[in-house]
């Protein structure tokens, strides 16, 4: 056939017949793709940032070691609800989990927010991209023989997505609290501003953007009407979310960096590496 549609020229191009997109029932096409672009560049640029934020996140979640500079918190440890918390002036600082807790209050808390991120939509195409091949980018073969998708263990449980956001929207407005925190000055006085202040607004208005442009929030906000006219608050709602949606990956990549950015900015002033700079 001239759309090399015949299951048996697969295998006569020296293809083997297998599973995959070289099962018999696909069409033929001898050549992995025919894509003529760098496709893997931008797979290979999501591993590595993931990667990098994985190897930091993880260094900073077990060094249990500024992360606390009054009036400043990193959002790797806030809440804090274990008793080793270093003391925190007004901050959430809840002694949930008593003495016996010894490791770093962190592994407490960021389940939640990198829970949220790896059920994520967006992310889930990242990383399936990124480090599984699966695919490895638009029109390039599938290299794994079988695909079963979401519906077997261990992935299924990709669906926790919905419940996750209601953890995240928690988590936000904690670290939005934190955030108004940082209008004190290290003796716990109102109405000043410091470098740090700016840090924790930038970094909270993101999260809370790449937070309401998730994917659940738009189903919770407009999921289930019938007729959008007879609800014309949740429509407007609704559209607002969607703006944001449109923009999620670009929001989900922000958040992130500027997660760690905060939490980096942190660590250097309670480290001593060099003091907040006060406006006023």
């Amino acid at each position: 056939m001239a759309t090399g549609t015949d299951p048996r020229s697969a295998t006569a191009a020296g293809v083997p017949a297998q599973g995959g997109v070289h099962h018999p029932s696909r069409a033929a096409i001898p050549a992995r793709h025919l894509r003529a672009d760098r496709w893997w560049l931008a797979p290979a640029a999501t591993a590595a940032g993931l990667f990098a934020f994985v190897v930091y996140s993880t260094w900073r979640a077990f060094a249990n070691d500024d992360y606390y500079a009054a009036p400043y918190v990193s959002p790797f440890y806030s809440p804090c609800i274990a008793q080793n918390c270093v003391p925190m002036k007004g901050g959430a600082d809840w002694h949930v989990f008593g003495a016996w807790w010894g490791l770093s209050p962190a592994l407490l808390i960021l389940i939640f927010p990198l829970g949220f991120r790896l059920t994520c939509y967006y992310y889930r195409k990242a990383y399936y991209r990124g480090f599984w091949a699966s695919p490895p980018a638009c029109a390039v073969a599938e290299p794994h023989a079988k695909y079963s998708g979401e519906t077997r263990f261990p992935l299924i449980l990709q669906n926790v997505h919905r419940y996750f956001f209601y953890f995240a929207v928690i988590v936000a407005g904690i670290l939005t609290y934190d955030a108004a925190l940082g209008f004190r000055n290290a003796r716990g006085e109102w109405g000043h501003m410091g470098l740090g202040t700016l840090v924790l607004l930038a970094n909270i208005a993101l999260i809370w953007a790449y937070t309401l442009s998730c994917h659940s929030c738009r189903h919770i906000v407009g999921g289930r009407i019938r007729t959008f006219s007879k609800h014309p608050v949740r429509y407007r709602m609704w559209g607002w979310v969607s703006a944001l949606n449109a923009r999620h990956m670009q929001l989900a990549w922000a958040s992130l960096i500027s997660v760690a950015a905060a939490d980096f900015y942190v660590y250097l002033v309670a480290s001593g590496v060099f003091d907040d700079p006060r406006f006023f």
